[in-house]
Parts: C-alpha cells; structure tokens; sequence
C-alpha cells in the first residue's frame, strides 16, 4: 500500500490572537502534517514560533511564501483575504479562511465539520470560509436540533467577550479594570465609569468594565449591525434553510474570552426538554451541562481553553410547544476561530491528500 502523502500546510496571520491557538492547536492535534509555514506581516517576519517542539521562523507575507503549500489557513482582515487568498490559491494552495471576505460568497462554502462536511469539496474558487465567532459557538448545538425537529425560528441574544475584538480588546477590557479596580464608589452615579475609564476605549464605543454595551460590530442598514447580520446570514448558510427567520441582538459584556448566547428556537414539530437534552448530549462536538439546581449551567469561565460548544438551561417555551429556549457558550478563540479552521484542514488533508 502506497503511503498518503503529508501535505504543506500554511498559516497565515500566524502571530495574531488567533493565529497563536492554530499553532498550539497544530501542536496538541493528530500530527498529519508534513512542512508547516509560519505567515505574518513583514513586521512580524522572523519571529520564532515553537510548533510541534520545532522552533519556526515566521516569514513575510509574499506571493512566492506560497509556492508548494497545499492547504493555507489565513486569519487575517478581511481585505488582507480579499488581495491574498486568491494568490495562494493561483499558487496551488486550497484556503480555508477565517475572515468575512469569502462567507457569503455562493462559490465558497461555509464549512462546521459537524454539520456540513461533505461541503469542503464543493469549492470553485478554491477556497473554504470558516464561519464567525458567534454562529460557530452556538450553531453546532442548534444543527442536531434542526435535525430532529426541522428549525422554523431563531431569536438569538448574544453575550461577546472582550477577546471578539482581538488583543486591542483584551488590552482595553484590562486597562479598564486596572483604572477602575478597588474602588467600590465606581458605577454608582452616572458618568462616573466613563470618567474613571477616560477616552481611550480601545475598539469598543463604551467604558466595557462593569458595563454591557448592547453593540458588536459596524453600523449596517435599519440600525442592524454587522455581527447581528452574520448570525442571520451564516446560521442560515450553514444550515442549508435560505428563509430561516432570524433576529439577533448582540451585546458585548466584560469577558475576555467566550461568547455565549441566549437562544429562543422555534420548530416545526412539537418537542421535549428530555428529548432535546439526549440529542444534544449525543452531538459531536457539544458538552451537554444542564443541572441549574447543582449550580451546573453553560458559563464562558469554564468553557475557555475547551474545544467544545457548552450547551444548558434548556426549557420548553411556556407559551409554544414548539420551541425550545436554551444557554449556549464556546470559547471564541478556539471553535470559534482557530479550531474550525484546523477540523476543516485536517478533513481536506484526510479526504484529498
């Protein structure tokens, strides 16, 4: 028997927050690679990165970087994937990509290795998109449901970490808490917060320590913002369901890494908490933690630095036997990001290579 061929893997945006987790990831995972490639700005060019006990050098983004690479994952702005992805893919790379460039492009598919794999291989523009932060935390809960009971409806609050914003949103949610850290007189009167807090809000357009700011993302048409649109958009890509009712409202809370949501899902048949809970506790990919009377719920702080979505709270609607309300959080970082990209790597590398 001829031995499978270990594929180049490339990673671009490899010393971002992101970035990082596919080289820890790449590190901790089934080792299926052969050469791994270490991507970045030319500011970042030659900084050493340890992946799989191997110290790498990073290299500057180039079109010839990509020259005998199968398979690239890219975290980097969405214009950065717009100009490249398409160069490594003239140079032979299949992308699979984890900005908003591509998701809602018809020629590229919108891949969760758990719900929809076989969509890997249909890619004409070579290229793979991996799904935002906040549909992947909670769509590999919601899939097996929609399974069993057909989805109507979704009406969806989300709770984004600080981390969703990247390290500029990391750093602002510490610097925050250091201003305002010990001093219990803070948030008892108006504006004190934003005085405490000052001007320098980082990437958030209000003081985020001891505070929810019900705002993620840019302003889109009818007072939608861009992260509320991709929940809409994504969830019903995903799913295969194009007139999937969705409304989302998405809020920003003091949480570093793992974003969670509330959910409101709407069926076509009739279901039952103990039912939902056997379907959720048998889906891949998903941790079932459902006793609120033990103190045991779906909480970011125990979720972070874990591959799963973590899924509780469930409750049959008290006014619609066919709806569901249920807590769902994930660490944004991980399957949210970087893990999804690296499970839709490694299902290319197993089926093609």
């Amino acid at each position: 028997m001829t031995e499978r061929r270990r594929p180049t893997l490339a990673v671009v945006g490899a010393t971002g927050a992101v970035g990082t987790v596919m080289c820890e990831l790449l590190s901790s995972r089934k080792d299926i690679w052969g050469e791994i490639r270490l991507i970045a700005s030319p500011r970042s060019a030659g900084k050493k990165i340890t992946v799989r006990g191997e110290q790498l050098t990073v290299q500057a983004l180039a079109p010839e970087v990509f020259d005998g690479v199968d398979i690239a994952m890219f975290d980097v702005p969405d214009e950065v994937s717009a100009h490249w992805a398409p160069i490594a893919v003239e140079r032979g790379a299949i992308v699979i990509d984890n900005s908003g460039a591509f998701r809602m492009d018809p020629d590229v598919p919108l891949v969760v290795p758990e719900i929809n794999p076989e969509q890997a291989a249909n890619r004409p523009k070579g290229i793979i998109a991996n799904a935002n932060c906040t549909t992947l935390s909670m769509i590999v809960a919601i899939a097996p449901l929609h399974r069993e009971y057909g989805l109507r409806e979704l009406m969806v609050a989300s709770y984004q970490a600080a981390s969703g914003a990247g390290q500029a949103g990391v750093d602002a949610l510490y610097d925050q808490l250091a201003k305002v850290g010990g001093d219990r007189s803070v948030g008892s009167r108006p504006g004190d917060i934003r005085q405490a807090v000052g001007e320098d809000l980082g990437p958030f357009p209000a003081p985020l320590v001891l505070n929810v700011v019900p705002w993620a993302g840019s302003l889109k048409e009818d007072g939608w913002s861009s992260e509320e649109l991709k929940i809409r958009n994504e969830s019903r890509k995903i799913l295969g369901l194009p007139d999937l009712k969705v409304s989302a409202t998405c809020v920003r809370v003091p949480v570093v890494t793992g974003h969670s949501t509330a959910i409101h899902a709407i069926f076509g048949t009739e279901v039952t908490v103990e039912r939902a809970r056997e379907v959720i506790r048998a889906a891949p990919g998903v941790v079932l933690v459902d006793d609120p009377a033990a103190g045991e719920f779906p909480m970011p702080i125990d979720a972070v630095g874990t591959d799963p979505c973590w899924a509780g709270r469930i409750r049959r609607s008290l006014d619609d036997p066919r709806a569901l309300d249920l807590f769902i959080t994930g660490d944004n970082l991980r399957k949210g990001a970087a893990l999804n990209t690296a499970q839709i790597a490694e299902l290319v590398a197993e089926t093609e290579f």
